[in-house]
C-alpha cells in the first residue's frame, strides 16, 4: 500500500456523516454566501483564541495580502520576512504592492532568526511578517520590541500553526493581525480553500470585511473603495465549525505521532529530528527531519511505496518568479542548506501505528545504507 504525508481519506472516512450533515445544513439554509455559517465560524474561531475578531476569507494567501492592505501597507513599502516558507506568503506581500525583504532562519528550529531583523530595517520598512513554521511559533518577544521601537506593524503567518502556543499565548494573538489558511492539509483544514484573519483591532477588522466584499459595507452596490471578492464559502465555514470542536483532539493525536517518531528515530546516525523551542507548544503540522543524504533516503523510501514531501526544496529567494528582488544564491545560507536536507514524514491524526512503524523501519534502513 502506498503511503504519503497527508491523510485525507482516513479523516473523511472517520467524519463522513458529520461532514455531509454540514453540507446539507448549508444547502438547506437558502443562504449560500456570507450567511450564518461564516458568521458562526468567525465568532467561534475568535473565541477559541480569546480575541475580538475573526474575518473569514477565501484562502490563506489573500488572508496575508488583505491583512497588509488593511494596515495601509502597499506600494513603496517593505515587509521583512523569511524565504523558508511556502511561496504564497511572498506572493501575498508582492500582491499588496509591497516588497519582501528576507532574513535568514535558525538552523535548529528553521524559524526566523529574529537577531537579523533590526539590521534589515530601512526607512521603507512598514511591517514584520514572521512565519510560524511546521507547527511552532517564531520567538515573538524580540519582534514585538523591535516593532515598538521602530513603529512597525506585525502580521503573523499562522498557516501552519493552528492551535500552537508560545508561553501560553495562542499563535495569532501576538501581533496586529494574523493570517490563517484552512487548506485541506492544515491542522484545521476545510474540504477546499479557505482562510481567515484574527485581530483585536476593530478598525482593521472592519476594513478587512470591506476588502473581502468588493469594498462594500452593509448596502450592496455601494462601493467605498474598490477591493476584492475574497469571501469564505458557507460550506467550508460550516465544515470548519464542526471540525473546530475537534481541533484539540487533532493536536493531541499529532503529538502522539511525533512522540512515536522521536522514540523510533532518535538514535539514527545523521538524522536530525525536530526541535521544539522552549516556551513553544508544537502542533506538528508537519514532522520535518534532516539528513545530509536526503535525496538518497527519499529514493529508497519510494521503492517501498512511501512518498514523502519536502518543505521546501526551493527557497523562495532562488525562484525565477522572484528574481526581480535581487537575491542571489548564498544570500541566505541557512535557508539554502535546509532546502538540501529537510523532508517530512507522514503526519496526520489518523496515522495508524502499523503505518508509522513501517515508516520508522524504512527510514532507519535507508539511513543506514546512506551512511
Amino acid at each position: 500500500m502506498s503511503l504519503n504525508v497527508w491523510g485525507y481519506l482516513d479523516e473523511y472516512a472517520n467524519e463522513r456523516e458529520e461532514l455531509l450533515q454540514a453540507v446539507d445544513a448549508v444547502f438547506s439554509s437558502g443562504r449560500l454566501v456570507l450567511g450564518e455559517s461564516v458568521r458562526g465560524f468567525e465568532t467561534e474561531f475568535a473565541a477559541y483564541h480569546g480575541i475580538a475578531h475573526c474575518v473569514g476569507l477565501d484562502n490563506g494567501t489573500n488572508a496575508v495580502q488583505l491583512t497588509l492592505e488593511s494596515l495601509g501597507i502597499g506600494a513603496g513599502d517593505e515587509v521583512i520576512t523569511v524565504a523558508n516558507t511556502a511561496a504564497p506568503t511572498i506572493i501575498a506581500i508582492v500582491g499588496s504592492g509591497a516588497t519582501p525583504v528576507f532574513v535568514d532562519v535558525l538552523a535548529d528550529s528553521c524559524l526566523m532568526d529574529t537577531g537579523q531583523v533590526e539590521s534589515a530595517i530601512t526607512p521603507r520598512t512598514k511591517a514584520l511578517l514572521p512565519v510560524h513554521l511546521y507547527g511552532q511559533c517564531v520567538d515573538m518577544a524580540p519582534l514585538r520590541g523591535i516593532a515598538r521601537a521602530h513603529g512597525l506593524a506585525i502580521v503573523e503567518d499562522c498557516a501552519q500553526a493552528h492551535g500552537a502556543r508560545q508561553h501560553g499565548r495562542p499563535a495569532g494573538t501576538m501581533s496586529d493581525a494574523a493570517a490563517f489558511s484552512f487548506y485541506p492539509t492544515k491542522v484545521l483544514g476545510a474540504y477546499g480553500d479557505g482562510g481567515g484573519v484574527l485581530t483585536g483591532d476593530d478598525a482593521v477588522a472592519a476594513k478587512l470585511r470591506r476588502l473581502r466584499y468588493y469594498g462594500m459595507e452593509d448596502e450592496y452596490y455601494v462601493v467605498h473603495t474598490p477591493a476584492h471578492n475574497s469571501r469564505l464559502d458557507e460550506v467550508q465555514a460550516e465544515i470548519l465549525r464542526r471540525k473546530l470542536g475537534r481541533l484539540d483532539g487533532y493536536i493531541a493525536d499529532r503529538r502522539a505521532v511525533a512522540r512515536r517518531y522521536e522514540e523510533g528515530l532518535r538514535d539514527v546516525p545523521g538524522l536530525q529530528l525536530p526541535r521544539t523551542v522552549p516556551g513553544n507548544d508544537h502542533v506538528f503540522y508537519v514532522y520535518v527531519v534532516r539528513h545530509p543524504r536526503r535525496d538518497h533516503i527519499l529514493a529508497q523510501l519510494r521503492r517501498h511505496g512511501i512518498n514523502l514531501n519536502v518543505s521546501y526544496p526551493w527557497p523562495v529567494h532562488t525562484m525565477t518568479g522572484f528574481a526581480h528582488l535581487g537575491y542571489r544564491k548564498g544570500a541566505l545560507p541557512v535557508t539554502e542548506a535546509l532546502a538540501d536536507s529537510v523532508f517530512s514524514l507522514p503526519m496526520y491524526p489518523t496515522l495508524k501505528k502499523d503505518d508509522q512503524d513501517r515508516v520508522i523501519e524504512a527510514v532507519r534502513n535507508a539511513a543506514a545504507v546512506a551512511l
